[in-house]
């Protein structure tokens, strides 16, 4: 164990610096992360405490400073807004919490034609695993997922992957070749002669 602490000492000891530098931004981080918590107090006073750290990194010689300062400034009219309506999201943290829900890190701009490659081939199985902490709010436990070991993989997320891996090996220039006599030599099996 000494050894294995040793040679972590050793790899981040030309990087200290930098390290020690992160861990003061991520202090600052903790303090800016505390005005957004409705806990802490009043909407009014943790916005314009959001307000003065804000101009605080704008006023840093630390160009880090000035790129949280231009993210806080951008973000501050959505996070503090007063919302009656339950149903609403209640700012923009709120907001990015339920696109969350559905799709978790797949969410992407992929433009209206797409939704991405991973949720069209393994969307059958992909959303269900990404939503079920909405109906299961304890932590999973080896017994409640027991019973799907064992679970198929469904017939349309198969042939989904199938025709993916034919798609990569049409697009590939070495592959092409043999996937194209594959197919022939299949077609003449279909075909029995």
């Amino acid at each position: 164990m000494r050894q294995l602490i040793r040679c972590i000492e050793k790899g981040t000891a030309p990087v200290q610096a930098t390290l020690d530098q992160v861990a003061s931004y991520v202090v600052d981080l903790r303090v800016v992360y505390s005005t957004l918590d409705a806990t802490t107090g009043p909407r009014q006073s943790r916005r314009k405490d959001f307000d003065e750290m804000a101009g605080l990194f704008r006023a840093s010689a630390s160009s880090i400073g000035i790129v949280m300062a231009g993210v806080m400034e951008r973000f501050a009219p959505g996070l503090f807004v007063k919302v009656d309506n339950d149903a609403l999201p209640n700012d923009n943290l709120d907001l990015e919490r339920s696109f969350r829900l559905p799709k978790g890190h797949e969410r992407r701009i992929h433009g209206h034609a797409h939704a991405g490659v991973r949720i069209v081939i393994e969307g059958p199985t992909l959303l269900p695993t990404l939503d079920a902490h909405r109906r299961h709010p304890a932590p999973f436990m080896a017994d409640d997922l027991i019973h799907y070991r064992d679970a198929p993989t469904p017939p349309s997320q198969r042939d989904a992957e199938i025709r993916r891996t034919i798609m990569r090996r049409a697009r590939s220039r070495k592959e092409r070749p043999k996937l194209l006599a594959e197919l022939e030599r299949r077609y003449q099996d279909f075909l029995g002669t």
